[in-house]
């Protein structure tokens, strides 16, 4: 059974949409396709080329004036201009919005409301927003998604623009539904090469924040290409738009394909339009990356950009672990710990603390067989492994809160954790250590005691 918790993050969420028919698109060579929904509802990394600044080039035929970003076409289609360019300000309508509700874990949902009189709410709890978004089908490509949280970044894994807002500008959404945006440049990060097993996604986002630092992707919108990323299921590329906040990144996005295409099948009945860079579009920079290369890394405390090699850190003694949080406690992220326990057949040496975003996550912990397992599920796994036992879904010990929160720090002590932010007290105690990792990295750690590169257990 699960454990309890003494203290929920807000993680609710007031959904609004706009749309009620039972369509979707895919792209074909020369144009989108519509079709109905089938059911209704490093040190070994370089950067390519220095940032660059270049005059936009007319296109030869059309009506569009100029080439645009994914970001600049998505704002665009939500101001309903022919086109827009960085710098611009611009009126734009709301698709979705969520907000978070703090008045405790006895309220939190996810909620859905047309903007209009009538407001429909689903009260039922989900656990942490963002990935109960994508779970029941708020992320869709070509849309504007708003929210009253930095990490709604995350929803541009979808190939919509996804970003967090205060409290004033939820304000004008709720009265007007829009908002006034400013257009952000785009940094471009083509990733390429096959993926190491040992890798995960964010290995890639901890190499590209190390590479830009927290404050390079200031107001900037992060777009991710390339054939490393193509290879990314959803919840992976849900991990790497997850934090491009801690760049500094106004939003992040990737492009939608047949991948999410298939994920959204059985999840929405609502049309959507995915909309692409123009090749011919201007980049403030772009970054080139061969993933092939890319070994484990950890972020040191206490900023996600104190990027270095889980095998430099191996003399680093650790508490405890952490895997959770919108970052690193989806489905795959467990499916990964269970197959590195697995592989290792060992017990942890240091409280592991399991902690599923949303209910479907935490079901899915007790009832999906792990490949190779021999039929047992990852909550099996967990428990032989001598892990602390999965608990109810929430943010927990991520952003710290009172003291009796689930697996709050409230010691000086060291951690390795899935989640997104290690700055000083934000697990709990303000003379904590963090060390920001994968759930390979993290998993490798429990076992031994320090931070260890998973290649010692999975191959």
């Amino acid at each position: 059974m699960a454990s309890s918790v003494g203290f929920a993050h807000p993680t609710s969420s007031l959904i609004i949409n706009k749309k009620d028919k039972c369509l979707s698109v895919v792209p074909s060579t020369s144009q989108l396709s519509i079709y109905k929904c089938k059911k209704p509802i490093s040190n070994n990394i370089s950067m390519a080329m220095a940032t660059r600044q270049s005059e936009r080039k007319p296109a030869t035929t059309g009506s569009m004036k100029s080439p645009m970003t994914m970001t600049e076409k998505l704002l665009a289609k939500g101001a309903e201009k022919a086109e827009v360019k960085a710098g611009d300000n611009v009126w734009v309508n709301v698709d979705v919005f969520m907000t978070n509700d703090i008045s405790g874990p006895g309220s939190i949902g996810i909620f859905q409301k047309e903007f209009g009189e009538n407001a429909k709410a689903n009260p039922d709890y989900k656990g942490v927003c963002h990935i109960a978004l994508a779970q029941e089908g708020h992320c869709r490509p070509g849309e504007i998604l708003l929210g009253t949280d930095s990490h709604t970044c995350t929803a541009g894994a979808f190939g919509q623009f996804a970003t967090g807002i205060g409290n004033t500008e939820a304000g004008f959404v709720l009265g007007t539904g829009a908002l006034l945006l400013k257009v952000p440049q785009t940094l471009r990060f083509v990733m390429d090469g096959e993926m190491p097993d040992y890798l995960l996604a964010k290995d890639l986002i901890l190499q590209i924040i190390g590479e830009i630092s927290v404050a390079g992707a200031t107001y900037k919108s992060m777009e991710f290409v390339g054939t490393t990323i193509e290879s990314l299921n959803m919840e992976e590329r849900m991990t790497l738009c997850n934090m491009v906040i801690e760049a500094g990144g106004k939003n992040g996005v990737v492009a939608a394909d047949s991948t999410t295409f298939k994920y959204l099948e059985d999840k929405t009945s609502l049309p959507y339009e995915p909309v692409y860079s123009d090749a011919l579009a201007s980049f403030h920079s772009e970054f080139r990356f061969d993933i092939s290369k890319l070994e484990p890394l950890v972020a040191k405390p206490h900023s996600p950009d104190n990027r270095a090699l889980a095998r430099e850190c191996k003399d680093i003694k650790i508490d405890r672990v952490y895997i959770g949080s919108c970052t690193g406690g989806k489905t795959q992220d467990f499916l990964a710990a269970a197959k590195l326990f697995l592989a290792s057949g060992k017990k942890v040496k240091v409280p592991t603390f399991l902690v599923p975003a949303t209910q479907k996550v935490w079901v899915d912990i007790y009832t999906l067989i792990v490949p190779g397992s021999g039929g047992k599920t990852c909550s099996q796994i967990f428990e032989e492994a001598g892990c602390d036992t999965p608990a109810s879904p929430s943010c927990a010990a991520c952003m710290g809160g009172p003291k009796d929160t689930y697996a709050r720090m409230n010691e000086a002590q060291v951690c390795v954790s899935t989640t997104n932010r290690n700055f000083p007290g934000r697990m709990g105690h303000k003379e904590g250590q963090i060390y920001l990792a994968s759930p390979y990295t993290a998993t490798a750690s429990a076992l031994t005691g320090y931070i260890t590169d998973p290649r010692e257990f999975l191959h």
